[in-house]
């Protein structure tokens, strides 16, 4: 059977897992945007509690800057640098607080050498590697009838499911790391701790989404193109 006709298991994996990403996408805005507008009691702000988790971990050699956009902060281990978005770096909100400690969180892996983070460095060139031929490895398998080609190119392909498992336990332990700081340095009281928690806690759900959908695009595809080579 051709490799256009119609792919049935498109809607059977793939299209529940993208409604369950854009849900929690959905939600991470929306959560956001109400603790967003939440300032904390201390009047911290993004900048400052980042600064502060660097501090809890003895980083000195880390730079803290604003970055244009809004939810496009990140950490730079190559550069170590801490970018805040507009509405966390200069903001006293809950919200900012938990998305630059969760960021901080990852500087402070990369300063410990966390294992996990470690491997998912690693896996970044491969991946996109195999992000990109993968598939049309596979393809040229299936098209030459050589079984082993269609294994070496899903092997491939199934680096970027594996890179996004791998980015589970980094993503939580950042956030595990963000609430540990914000509680034992007083950062948040009461109900901020428990709104900042909700925040980290919403963010963390994109990325299971997106480990489904990556999943689900693996065995999507696995099953084709075996499906194919055995027809043959």
């Amino acid at each position: 059977m051709p490799l256009y006709y119609t792919d049935i298991w498109y809607f059977i994996l793939v299209i529940p897992a993208l409604i369950i990403s854009l849900v929690a996408q959905s939600r991470v805005k929306s959560t956001y945007k109400k603790f967003s507008s939440v300032p904390n009691s201390r009047g911290i702000t993004g900048a400052m509690a980042a600064q502060m988790v660097l501090s809890f971990y003895g980083i000195s050699d880390v730079m803290i800057q604003p970055i244009a956009g809004s939810l496009t902060d990140n950490y730079n281990p190559s550069k170590k640098v801490i970018s805040l978005s507009q509405g966390v770096y200069n903001s006293n909100s809950v919200a900012a607080i938990g998305i630059a400690c969760h960021e901080a969180g990852h500087a402070a892996q990369h300063a410990e050498n966390y294992l996990p983070n470690q491997i998912r460095t690693k896996l970044v060139p491969v991946c996109n590697i195999g992000s990109f031929i993968g598939l049309p490895i596979a393809i040229i398998g299936v098209i030459l009838g050589l079984t082993n080609v269609i294994y070496l190119g899903l092997a491939l392909y199934g680096l970027v499911f594996l890179f996004s498992l791998v980015t589970l336990p980094v993503e939580f332990n950042a956030s595990m790391r963000a609430i540990r700081v914000i509680e034992d340095t007083g950062m948040l009281f009461g109900e901020e701790v428990d709104s900042a928690k909700k925040v980290l806690k919403t963010a963390a759900m994109t990325y299971v989404a997106s480990m489904l959908t990556a999943l689900a695009n693996l065995l999507r595809f696995v099953i084709r193109f075996l499906g194919s080579s055995k027809r043959r």
